[in-house]
């Protein structure tokens, strides 16, 4: 006669049943992130301020609003709302790193969400989502810095441009642009985007202008081999989107990608570059229609108050404070 021992299989089933119940509840958490991630932060657009010291001494204060990667769709009455509330701030400059759209149809709703703000001093570069259009990816793509890029259906950059430029906002792509704004005097530099290797850092190189209160840079993608030329020519400050911020992020330890060579503590924010240039990178405010998520890592938009450089001597400060703007800085 077979004696049974009920107590093994009963054992054995309890441990059966605890990793299905673990299953069941990593699945259920799992649903429950992707539809956090989906339908609520990636809407949950925020306003970030920062405050970088960067202007030379002497100088005011300037209010500078940084707008990237809109990644637009026209039926996304939610983000479009939100961006036009931003020409409340009244910023005394406006900075767009490119990205703007996601459809052929988009470039409409992209000038009425920026409204007002078109009217204000602007400069503006490009990004690969202005040329061409998203395409579905591998996530795992991502992982890996050398994947093969596949593009989709060209977009009307040329339209964006021109709707940009006949509204005031300045194309820096490979061209130094002065500006007077707020009574700060600014020489600006873009590049194309270094995500498609469109850059030709040699049509701008050399060392802006030595009268600037600030040398800002404009790239879309951050890519170490732009900030690097950058720096070596003495800008004060570049500014770039494209990262998303890492786009899905993991608590306590930040974003697992940045798609590009820059490294992952620089991912978004402020943040240095070298001996004395700083860096500031948007989030951006979108995400790709075939990857619409974010996870610790909010939609926004960034409010920079940019300060004079102080060396903790108010008599040093002045004396190397530049002399009053000439009528030859004076530019628009």
């Amino acid at each position: 006669m077979v004696e049974v021992d009920f107590s093994r299989i009963g054992a054995g089933t309890a441990r059966l049943t605890s990793l299905q119940q673990g299953a069941a509840l990593a699945a259920g958490a799992a649903t429950a992130g992707l539809a956090y991630a989906t339908l609520i932060e990636r809407n949950a657009f925020a306003l970030r301020h920062r405050t970088l010291n960067v202007l030379e001494p002497g100088s005011g204060t300037l209010r500078v609003l940084h707008i990237s990667d809109l990644h637009m769709l026209p039926g996304q009455r939610l983000k479009q709302a939100w961006v036009s509330e931003l020409e409340s701030l009244e910023p005394d400059l406006v900075i767009n790193t490119g990205d703007n759209l996601a459809h052929p149809q988009a470039v409409p709703s992209v000038i009425q969400s920026l409204g007002g703000l078109l009217s204000r001093p602007g400069l503006f570069v490009f990004g690969s989502n202005d040329y061409f259009g998203p395409t579905p990816k591998n996530p795992l793509k991502y992982f890996n810095k050398n994947h093969t890029k596949s593009f989709g259906e060209p977009l009307p950059w040329q339209d964006l441009r021109a709707a940009f430029t006949e509204r005031g906002w300045l194309d820096a792509t490979h061209t130094v642009r002065e500006l007077e704004v707020a009574g700060v005097r600014v020489a600006a530099a873009g590049v194309d985007d270094p995500h498609l290797h469109r850059d030709r850092y040699e049509t701008v190189a050399g060392r802006p202008n030595p009268l600037a209160h600030l040398r800002l840079g404009l790239t879309h993608s951050p890519e170490p081999r732009v900030l690097d030329k950058f720096a070596d020519d003495g800008y004060d400050l570049v500014m770039a989107g494209h990262t998303h911020g890492g786009q899905l992020c993991v608590p306590f330890f930040g974003a697992l990608v940045t798609n590009c060579e820059l490294d992952r503590s620089r991912v978004k924010g402020p943040s240095s570059w070298g001996a004395s240039m700083k860096l500031h990178v948007s989030a951006g405010l979108g995400t790709s229609p075939y990857a619409p998520y974010r996870f610790c890592c909010r939609p926004e938009a960034t409010l920079l108050t940019l300060t004079p450089v102080s060396h903790g001597d108010a008599e040093y400060d002045e004396e190397q404070s530049l002399p009053p703007l000439t009528a030859g800085m004076r530019a628009r």
